[in-house]
């Protein structure tokens, strides 16, 4: 069968080159796979300020794998660096913030033990939020563990990643025209 799709693929395009003086060389091209050598790594730099928890988490974790790249390898970390800041300013929707909870476990038999997203932002590290909803969406396994460590989150605006002139990146900007464009979807 494989043959065959082949076969009727050349075919095809060899019609299609006699006609408009094209190769099929030029027609047929490849998926380039890169390496680790030729990927080049920008830094962003995210405001986390007003911005609602799990948008901030999916797009994050596609900068971090490297989705939004035409260069998208699944086997090679090509995903950009990640500053976020104001960490402890996110937003939950509805009940989120007293009804979602974290679980933990001490590794002793009963010793599960639970805090909810109130008082963790409320807590010292509320910056925890944050990794833990890019972690939860970032692929388990060594890949998954090296592209997470390109992630850094800072509580406050002042950071120590000015010598890497990191790009701001606006995730008003994408979430305004992804519900835009399920506005469209939906009215077709």
């Amino acid at each position: 069968m494989n043959l065959l799709y082949k076969y009727m693929l050349l075919t095809y395009f060899t019609v299609f080159s006699n006609n408009n003086n094209m190769t099929t060389s030029k027609i047929l091209k490849q998926t380039a796979s890169l390496r680790k050598e030729d990927i080049k790594k920008d830094w962003l730099l995210i405001d986390a300020k007003d911005i609602v928890l799990g948008r901030l988490a999916t797009n994050v974790s596609n900068i971090l794998r490297g989705k939004h790249k035409p260069t998208y390898t699944p086997h090679v970390d090509c995903g950009d660096n990640v500053v976020i800041i104001n960490a402890e300013k996110i937003k939950l929707t509805g009940k989120k913030l007293d009804d979602k909870t974290y679980y933990r476990h001490t590794g002793y038999p009963g010793g599960i033990k639970s805090i909810n997203a109130r008082k963790i932002l409320e807590g010292k590290f509320p910056d925890r939020l944050v990794r833990l909803a890019v972690k939860r969406m970032i692929p388990k396994g060594p890949l998954g563990r090296k592209q997470l460590s390109n992630m850094k989150v800072y509580v406050g605006d002042k950071h120590p990643h000015e010598a890497q002139n990191p790009k701001t990146y606006n995730i008003q900007d994408v979430v305004k025209w992804t519900k835009l464009w399920i506005t469209i979807l939906k009215k077709i």
